[in-house]
């Protein structure tokens, strides 16, 4: 139980300090898709279905641009989207070593 507070007192107090450049990188993910929707000609919830697909390089294949600017704009779109997803896995690696150390020393 100690292991898992701590964790999540860690992960979250980090997540706050990040916040800022968590949202940036969430809205050019979102201004992204969108521009990419519109030069596809997709409905706006395509576009950010799109994007986020996309950033998280899961990339069902349902949608894909077939316009060259808007390929350059999908790399970018999956670069950006692999930056937030380390920043969070980062996070909580610090978190469960934090944790870790703090337990152990609790209960050598």
């Amino acid at each position: 139980m100690d292991f898992t507070l701590i964790f999540l007192e860690v992960f979250l107090v980090s997540l706050t300090y990040v916040m800022p450049i968590l949202v940036f990188l969430v809205l050019w993910i979102t201004a992204i898709g969108t521009w990419i929707g519109r030069q596809e000609n997709w409905t706006f919830s395509d576009s950010i279905y799109y994007a986020f697909i996309t950033a998280t390089t899961v990339g069902y294949g349902d949608f894909h641009p077939s316009k060259k600017q808007s390929k350059y704009a999908a790399i970018l779109v999956a670069l950006i989207g692999v930056l937030l997803t380390g920043i969070i896995v980062a996070i909580g690696i610090n978190a469960v070593e934090t944790a870790l150390l703090e337990t152990r020393e609790k209960n050598p």
